[in-house]
């Protein structure tokens, strides 16, 4: 099994609850966290170490030190998810039956790294989970199984993630019954059309920024696709002149048009118990919020501490 983060865990204990023998589980190292002195928790890290199954870490995984490691071990299969490392083709060569990923998206749409978030970001009302025989070439495998859902109108990323990765367990399984009844060189599987395919790349810290041009129908996506990291944000410059981000915390799109001539990012109201924005089409109602440095406030609590007046802009 190779994994690192969360997304992963169910599998690898349906896994280690099997018939088959987790020979090993390959994860990546966890550097210190120099504000706390110690490593970031690694779930299946944990779940190997409590089940007495061995763990290796290679800082790089294609690396001649790390390939011998594991050709030493004899795998049957590699089953790859939430890892963090592509494999190289000497790699994937060691195992006879190469290797399955589970990837959180309909393949070949959202290739990479951040597939969930660019799901709901993109508006899209379904999504599911893939299973592929993996190639060099990054989530282009064919497709061995897989399972659909819905998006729920108001699911975030922190909701939708955990739901993907319990519906790709029986996927994974049938994959692997898949393998051991395959000859091994014959076609297996259905390929992706690369036409289809679109690339869903590793979020940045700046993605969360709010533009309040854009729709509010897009904003309220951005908010759902970037909870919990890095967030949905904006700049309010207060009346004293400093300028304080705030996170946005819940917020939702409110009824009607902003009125005539007022700017995207304007204050429409402001009365002590709601916030509304204007944005470039819709008006979004600002739930929660959280001032930089700050707790969390509900946006009665905020506005009592920090008014905001009638007019004044967010973003800048």
């Amino acid at each position: 099994m190779m994994g690192t983060g969360p997304f992963a865990l169910p599998t690898f204990e349906s896994l280690l609850d099997s018939k088959h023998d987790v020979a090993v589980l390959v994860t990546r190292p966890t550097p210190l966290v120099r504000s706390r002195g110690k490593a970031p928790p690694n779930p299946l890290r944990e779940v190997a170490d409590a089940r007495g199954i061995a763990v290796l870490n290679p800082d790089d995984v294609n690396s001649e030190a790390a390939r011998k490691q594991l050709a030493s071990l004899r795998p049957d299969l590699f089953v790859v998810c939430d890892y963090g490392q592509i494999l190289s083709p000497d790699a994937l060569s060691i195992p006879p039956l190469g290797g399955i990923n589970l990837h959180g998206s309909l393949l070949p749409k959202y290739r990479g790294a951040a597939p969930v978030q660019w799901a709901i970001l993109n508006g899209d009302r379904e999504t599911g989970v893939t299973v592929i025989h993996m190639t060099p070439k990054l989530d282009a495998g064919p497709v061995l199984s897989l399972r659909t859902t819905p998006i729920g109108g108001s699911e975030t990323t922190e909701q939708l993630e955990p739901r993907l990765a319990l519906l790709g367990v029986e996927p994974v399984h049938e994959a692997i019954e898949m393998l051991v009844a395959w000859d091994g060189s014959s076609p297996i599987g259905t390929p992706q059309d690369p036409a289809l395919a679109c690339r869903a790349p590793r979020l940045k810290k700046s993605d969360g920024t709010v533009d309040w041009t854009r729709p509010a129908v897009r904003i309220y996506n951005q908010f759902r696709a970037l909870k919990p990291w890095p967030g949905t944000f904006t700049d309010w410059q207060r009346p004293d002149g400093q300028s304080w981000r705030l996170l946005l915390d819940e917020i939702a799109i409110a009824e009607g048009n902003a009125p005539g001539g007022i700017a995207p990012g304007g204050v429409l109201v402001s009365d002590g118990t709601r916030l509304e924005v204007a944005t470039g089409d819709g008006i979004l109602s600002l739930l929660k919020v959280q001032p930089a440095g700050k707790r969390v406030m509900a946006i009665d609590e905020f506005l009592r501490g920090y008014p905001i007046a009638i007019g004044a802009i967010l973003g800048g």
